[in-house]
């Protein structure tokens, strides 16, 4: 059995695909920005999500939407520490699937990311594949934590700004094992390191697609896949309305479901996700089928 060995002796199964569910602390964030800022509101979604389904929940203090501005570590910390105390503790005390859910924390600066390990979190996503605060590859190494590493080309504010390649996937590729050496090298173990192509992030639409379709290439690298797609702007040019407008965020869940299919097919290992339900029935029913096709091919980097 493959499995993340979490901080805090947790543990999480890769033998099936995982579903991270988003819950946003912000006032900003592109699809869900002010819904989840108050800890009430936020403990309440993070258990609703884990009833829908959720493996991990995925807690994060900072917008990275296309032309956000950073938010200073205190901030940060002040919008997600306490609550995911208590959100741990309402985890723990609910029943006992709710018990193997797991917190991660959304942000790329070493001082969230411990302060968030130490009220409860078991995991790191950081967005900036470690490059904004080399520190915390040192930190996941140290608390023995799984890290995500994701492909980001500039920086929120500026990245949706004219993005160019030569050959996205083959530098998404590049940059990414360049990002899990980094990482090995500041001590974490190979098998704790999450790759996370970066759709949406510093790439237009074409990118995005070349990137979707040739998921394989990323799982080849033979680390866990993360892929993010959930209610982005992109599906929506492709996903017109009948009357020709793009649908709202929130009326992407089938696009989404679809590339939550593809990637299971493509070898990814975790989708983070708004809308857990039904991404998680995509998730199962497309496993299935790979199964049925391939049962020799049922791990979650096959």
């Amino acid at each position: 059995m493959v499995s993340l060995q979490l901080a805090h002796g947790r543990t999480l199964s890769l033998d099936r695909p995982l579903i991270m569910g988003i819950l946003n602390v912000t006032p900003d964030s592109f699809s869900d920005g002010g819904k989840h800022a108050e800890q009430g509101a936020a403990v309440a979604h993070g258990l609703r999500l884990a009833a829908e389904g959720a493996d991990i929940i995925d807690v994060g203090g900072e917008s990275t939407r296309p032309g956000s501005q950073r938010i200073a570590a205190e901030e940060q910390v002040r919008r997600v520490v306490s609550m995911i105390r208590v959100l741990r503790e309402r985890l723990d005390t609910t029943d006992k699937r709710s018990r193997g859910v797991a917190i991660s924390i959304d942000t790329t600066l070493s001082e969230v990311a411990a302060k968030a390990l130490g009220a409860g979190a078991s995991l790191i996503n950081d967005v900036s594949g470690g490059r904004d605060d080399p520190r915390i590859l040192s930190l996941a190494a140290a608390m023995k934590c799984p890290i995500v590493l994701m492909h980001m080309k500039g920086e929120p504010a500026t990245m949706q700004h004219n993005p160019q390649y030569d050959d996205v996937v083959a530098e998404v590729v590049a940059h990414l094992r360049e990002r899990a050496l980094a990482a090995q090298q500041a001590g974490v173990e190979r098998s704790q390191i999450i790759l996370d192509p970066g759709i949406g992030f510093g790439k237009t639409r074409e990118h995005n697609l070349a990137l979707l379709a040739a998921l394989d290439r990323v799982a080849a690298l033979e680390y866990p896949v993360l892929l993010g797609t959930s209610r982005k702007r992109f599906m929506g040019s492709i996903c017109a309305n009948v009357d020709g407008s793009a649908p709202a965020p929130q009326d992407l869940i089938g696009a989404t479901c679809a590339t939550t299919a593809i990637g299971v097919y493509s070898g990814v290992s975790i989708f983070r996700v708004h809308d857990v339900r039904p991404n998680r029935q995509a998730a199962d029913v497309a496993w299935a089928m790979k199964a049925a096709i391939r049962p020799d091919r049922t791990t979650s980097r096959a």
